[in-house]
């Protein structure tokens, strides 16, 4: 493949890599987001925990290759991300803490105030870092307040408190929500009895909130200035981002969709999958639930992706140092063997974690539990 292919695939690559990752973990997450609220007693909660217990660590294994990737393919990119939102990537490592631990220590003792301690944890543990990640999103829309100088170094001038405005706080609501609603989702295929019941009754309520919620940011993206390349270097050679000139105007994060008419299927696609995941649940088919919860996320995160396309990291403070697909990448000998290493392991990763998934099967309940409390989480 020639280097311009190369860098559209790896943009598609690092999107399913992503995909992956919120699909498997984040219903991980969202069960601990939904532990203290759903989960009425001690086995109760237990029941929940168990549900994900096989599965959350082998989970964890798209978060680390996606960051690994991202530093392979898209070296500026991590440099300049994982520095300039230096506090909030802490505040997600500290709150994923919670979760190797909470899993281990929780159910160590029968002490109800140590296991409401790391109940909190685990709900922490969940909660924040699905805020987080879509508090980021949102402010690539809004642009990041960073610089180059002509040695490429990043200088970023911008703070925590100020990714917390109120559209960046709309796309972690976003975020929550739709990673929330996957983990009910797995909850109504994996619980049953009263806890079964709780699950489905969110998953209708957050499928149609989350859907209000994503019409409204697509509402708010309409009015808001976008980012533009007016010119550039040739995008098939290797270059740098001070080798092009960018600009705001007005209702350009749209432009993709009226260009290129088929990227209007993200958008549908994420508010069908949110309206069947609470239709589905509301008729308590939970693997059809499960399905539309699935594919609410892979709408959403493509929805993100086309519309930002092709910035992946805009500069509010010189929108020509913007960071975008074609100038952030590695060689193009580095993005060739990562391809075909990709193609290797990746299938193997989905394969190992789908047999996981079959061997692991099957509802879980109280008695369960009860019968095996020394064994399980």
């Amino acid at each position: 493949m020639d280097y311009e292919t190369l860098k559209i695939v790896w943009w598609l690559l690092i999107g399913v890599l992503l995909i992956g990752f919120a699909v498997t973990d984040g219903f991980d997450m969202g069960v601990g987001a939904l532990l203290r609220i759903i989960g009425k007693t001690d086995n109760e909660r237990r029941v929940m925990l168990n549900t994900v217990g096989p599965h959350w660590d082998g989970n964890q294994v798209w978060f680390i290759t996606a960051g690994g990737a991202l530093f392979a393919a898209w070296p500026v990119v991590y440099a300049v991300a994982f520095s300039g939102f230096y506090w909030a990537m802490l505040l997600v490592l500290f709150a994923m803490f919670f979760r190797p631990v909470g899993f281990e220590y929780r159910s160590k003792m029968t002490d109800a105030r140590w296991r409401s301690a790391w109940d909190w944890g685990l709900t922490v543990g969940g909660a924040v870092p699905a805020l987080v990640f879509g508090v980021a999103f949102g402010n690539l829309f809004l642009g990041v307040p960073f610089t180059l100088d002509e040695f490429m170094r990043s200088t970023y001038s911008g703070s925590f408190w100020a990714l917390l405005n109120p559209f960046g706080l709309l796309a972690g609501l976003i975020s929550l929500g739709i990673l929330t609603l996957h983990g009910a989702t797995y909850l109504q295929m994996r619980t049953d009895g009263a806890l079964h019941e709780r699950a489905r009754k969110t998953g209708v309520l957050l499928g149609v909130l989350v859907a209000v919620l994503f019409g409204v940011a697509g509402f708010w993206v309409a009015g808001m200035d976008g980012y533009v390349m007016t010119a550039s270097a040739d995008v098939g050679a290797a270059m740098s981002p001070l080798q092009k000139t960018a600009e705001l105007q007005a209702g350009a994060w749209l432009q993709n969709y009226s260009q290129y008419p088929l990227a209007i299927l993200a958008p549908v696609v994420g508010f069908s999958g949110l309206l069947l995941a609470s239709l589905f649940s509301l008729l308590n088919r939970g693997a059809l639930a499960f399905v539309g919860s699935s594919l609410a996320q892979v709408g959403v995160i493509m929805t993100a992706g086309v519309s930002l396309f092709p910035f992946i990291m805009p500069s509010s403070l010189n929108p020509s140092h913007s960071l975008t697909v074609w100038d952030v990448v590695s060689s193009e000998l580095t993005l060739n063997i990562m391809f075909w290493v990709a193609m290797v392991f990746v299938p193997i990763v989905l394969s190992y974690t789908a047999w996981g998934y079959y061997k692991m099967r099957g509802r879980l309940t109280t008695d369960f539990i009860e019968q095996n409390k020394y064994s399980t989480y």
